[in-house]
């Protein structure tokens, strides 16, 4: 539990780094044993053909030795009676005096178990070996006569090396002289073949140990330079990042800055001469109460009518920075109201449309919808030199598309030309992103087009319209 919440404190690039690298060592892990899994089972099959092939070698030699062997006494053998003592006298002492190497030898053991040859370990010789076995538990002299009275054959099982009076493996080949009743055979130690193979597997082994450092050194150099590709990026995009945050910042602060002035302005222009001229209007109203003079009621009425034109300034003021219609009756009416407002501020022709939605728009994107045609409609009266302005807004299947067209001159193409154009275009732009939708700009001399679409996610659930209901509601 406290590696799992030590992991979840990790800053985001180790995690990214954690991301990137463990799939890598989980590939290369999956790699490794895969890769040793395979050469250990090839080199396998290698090393016991050739086992098979060394010791099908010695099997062969034996056959050969008792071939020779058996040439030397086929004739007394012969012509031998089965109870012939002078014969089989004579078999014995030609046996006893074959020997090659420095272990190689023939026995003789007749069929009840006794030795009868056993020239380089004599100890054996008259003495019943019923039941010998090897350390490993392997029957030796039971075997040997069995395999005899089936005609021959060979037996492997492990031996004292008369040489050494070490134990080691030993492959036989017997006989049988059925007349007799005797087991004749020979054998070869088959030390040197195990050795032979041990040390190719202790190869195969110390290949596989060294392929698989070769792929731990390459692994650490890929994720070294993972972790060096990684922090370069990183370092890279912190500080594209901090740019954009600055940049991004920058224009948060120009745009308060436009907004602050065209405010200013508006109080300035507006609202300051309105309550300037009521201020006016009262002192001349007074002084002329003062005098008796009967003009005064008109001049009290003008400076009434100058404050009324100063709280509609402020209501319209009050409507741009954040109309309650919008919040009150949706997005429809907001737009509706925004449209006419702005037709008869600047006497061009307006024309709006809406169908009415069956779902309601969240209150993010309402927002951005509005400030977005705001928006274009301010770029419209500065720049666009418009006579006709038409907006449309409605919901359908994949969410809701908001439509702002002009017949006016376009935006050029070098948009930061005009700084609040440019301003204006980059806003609407990060408005729409932060909705995860699109906004396509199409412009020409002939006019500017501006489609808005935000996605079915920004849908809110239906609710039920009344029966009377007439107005777009969003």
């Amino acid at each position: 539990m406290r590696r799992l919440l030590a992991l979840l404190r990790l800053s985001y690039g180790q995690k990214l780094f954690l991301l990137a690298t463990l799939p890598l060592i989980l590939a290369v892990a999956a790699i490794s044993i895969i890769v040793a899994n395979q050469s250990r089972e090839f080199a396998e099959r290698e090393i016991k053909a050739l086992e098979t092939q060394l010791i099908e070698a010695k099997k062969a030699e034996l056959k050969n030795y008792l071939s020779i062997a058996r040439t030397a006494f086929v004739n007394i053998y012969g012509r031998a009676a089965p109870d012939d003592a002078q014969a089989k006298l004579a078999v014995t002492q030609i046996l006893s005096s074959m020997l090659y190497g420095q272990d190689g030898y023939f026995f003789v053991f007749d069929y009840q178990g006794n030795n009868l040859v056993s020239p380089r370990q004599t100890y054996l010789i008259g003495k019943n070996w019923q039941g010998l076995e090897d350390p490993n538990g392997i029957n030796i002299t039971d075997s040997l006569i069995e395999i005899a009275r089936r005609g021959g054959g060979y037996h492997t099982y492990d031996w004292t090396k008369p040489s050494s009076g070490d134990t080691a493996r030993m492959v036989t080949y017997v006989v049988g002289l059925q007349d007799w009743q005797w087991a004749v055979g020979t054998g070869i130690f088959i030390d040197d073949v195990l050795e032979t193979v041990a040390s190719s597997r202790a190869e195969v082994e110390a290949r596989v140990r060294r392929t698989s450092l070769y792929i731990v050194v390459v692994t650490i150099t890929a994720l070294v330079m993972v972790f060096m590709s990684g922090m370069f990026i990183n370092i890279r995009e912190r500080r594209l990042a901090d740019a954009k945050l600055k940049e991004l910042t920058q224009r948060v602060f120009d745009a308060q800055e436009e907004e602050r002035g065209r405010v200013a302005r508006e109080l300035h222009d507006g609202i300051s001469q309105l309550l300037v001229g009521v201020r006016y209007a009262l002192d001349s109203a007074r002084r002329r109460f003062i005098a008796g003079d009967t003009r005064a009621s008109e001049t009290l009425d003008k400076g009434i009518d100058h404050l009324s034109g100063a709280i509609q300034e402020v209501r319209r003021i009050s409507r741009d920075l954040r109309p309650g219609v919008l919040d009150d009756l949706g997005l429809g009416p907001a737009l509706k109201a925004l449209t006419e407002d702005f037709g008869i501020r600047t006497g061009i022709e307006t024309q709006f449309n809406t169908v009415v939605f069956r779902n309601r728009l969240d209150q993010n994107a309402k927002i951005a919808l509005y400030r977005i045609a705001q928006e274009a409609l301010t770029n419209i009266e500065r720049h666009a030199n418009a006579t006709k302005v038409s907006i449309d807004v409605r919901g359908h299947t994949k969410g809701a598309t908001l439509r702002i067209a002009d017949d006016g001159q376009g935006i050029e193409p070098d948009a930061s030309s005009h700084p609040g154009s440019g301003l204006g275009l980059r806003n609407m732009q990060e408005r729409v992103e932060q909705l995860d939708g699109t906004l396509k700009i199409v412009s020409s001399r002939s006019g500017t087009v501006i489609v808005v679409q935000v996605p079915l996610s920004h849908m809110l659930q239906p609710e039920k319209q009344s029966p009377d209901t007439g107005k777009a509601s969003a």
